[in-house]
């Protein structure tokens, strides 16, 4: 049921082949049966983008007849059997405009998921990487041989070409979604593995304890980081991932404790330093945060975060001049850093301007602020709306999947 629904969707979307194709038309002689023939196939094409699928269908069976040779007719055929729910039926017309026009764009594409359809996968890839060949830049094709790759089992397959589609289509959710799904796949296989051959290995707990963490289990995944720790005491990363579990719930003297003593294992260790001098600031020591932040920056110079936490505890500390430096060292690079970043740097910057009786300054930061804020309000609330409109369009095709 989830496959119909999901190509249904998809095909809504697909009435740019439509258009294409019916300007190929444009090109042919007209007698009369090529004139009959376009305007039939003009039929069905109208008869398609307004939803009456039987008589697209009849339309574009017609124009078949009419000219044996024109594989575009066969595809739109193929398309409509398709939205009807008639695989077997679409696949023939598929087939059909392959074998008349062996490179057209989108036949195999579509042929691919009629097989996906019907659970006939070695069939769906074979077509999908005919697709792929001829348009290897379509994201689209990839995504679908990816979900393909993902349904047969065959999850390392399914992350190259969801890698490679979401290069394509970076801002794609439909592809970040699959692509989330096949690399989690891969990551349990890898693990599963990792169990079978080394049951009582410290990895295991390490593995464990970020399960449990992200499972929202922190007292379990405090238990199997300590586990692994008590079996490597000087595992570089270890007291840091402990650390980060006490900080998520807001333990801070026993994060500030296990970053310590990530330090004392790795001194140079950058994260460890950095999580280290923004718990000190939590805990209302800015003279230590600053030290550390500072340290922190002479490994990591372009850290814009970095900067942003070292202005913190330069303001707290009344290094107003530093603060500024580093505030607008973060506001110079805004594409490079999170919004809410520069928000509060904005923010940050505005009070700071008021301390030294800079009002104009003042002003101006907190008008940016304020501006950035209620671009993300907006922002939000479309998201809101169009999650909203997702959940109902997706509540819609499925009482139409069940009804058919």
């Amino acid at each position: 049921m989830r496959r119909r629904v999901e190509g249904r969707r998809w095909l809504m979307a697909s009435g740019l082949w439509l258009a294409a194709h019916s300007l190929l038309l444009l090109a042919m002689p007209v007698s009369a049966q090529e004139s009959k023939f376009e305007s039939t196939f003009n039929d069905g094409v109208a008869a398609m983008r307004g939803g009456n699928l039987d008589q697209a269908a009849g339309d574009f069976a017609q124009s078949a007849r009419l000219n044996p040779g024109f594989a575009e007719a066969q595809l739109n055929l193929g398309l409509v059997k398709m939205q009807q729910g008639h695989w077997s039926e679409s696949e023939v017309a598929l087939n059909k405009s392959l074998a008349l026009k062996p490179r057209l764009r989108g036949a195999g594409l579509f042929l691919g998921i009629d097989y996906y359809r019907e659970n006939q996968f070695a069939k769906s890839l074979a077509a999908l990487k005919r697709e792929a060949g001829i348009d290897p830049k379509n994201a689209t094709v990839l995504m679908w041989l990816g979900i393909v790759q993902l349904a047969n089992g065959d999850a390392n397959a399914a992350v190259e070409s969801l890698d490679k589609a979401a290069m394509l289509k970076p801002d794609d959710v439909d592809i970040l979604y699959h692509r989330g799904r096949a690399h989690m796949l891969v990551s349990k296989e890898s693990y599963d593995h990792m169990y079978q051959v080394a049951p009582g290995s410290w990895r295991v707990h390490q593995v464990l304890a970020t399960s449990f963490a992200e499972a929202d289990r922190p007292e379990d995944a405090i238990a199997e980081c300590k586990l692994a720790i008590q079996m490597r005491p000087n595992e570089p990363g270890l007291h840091q991932q402990l650390g980060d579990i006490y900080w998520s719930g807001n333990e801070l003297d026993k994060a500030e404790a296990e970053f310590q003593n990530e330090l004392q294992i790795d001194p140079q260790s950058y994260e460890a330093m950095y999580k280290l001098g923004v718990v000190s600031l939590e805990k209302s020591k800015p003279a230590i945060a600053a030290q550390l932040l500072a340290e922190a920056l002479r490994s990591a110079p372009d850290s814009l975060e970095t900067h942003y936490q070292l202005g913190r505890a330069e303001a707290q500390l009344g290094q107003y001049d530093s603060a500024i430096r580093d505030f607008s060292r973060v506001v110079a690079d805004p594409h490079d850093v999170e919004p809410e970043t520069v928000r509060q740097s904005y923010y940050q910057l505005s009070r700071i301007y008021q301390r030294v009786h800079e009002p104009e300054q003042a002003k101006v930061a907190l008008d940016s602020f304020l501006k950035l804020k209620q671009q993300s309000d907006t922002q939000q609330q479309q998201k809101l709306q169009d999650k909203l409109k997702r959940q109902h369009q997706a509540a819609t095709d499925d009482a139409s999947a069940n009804n058919n």
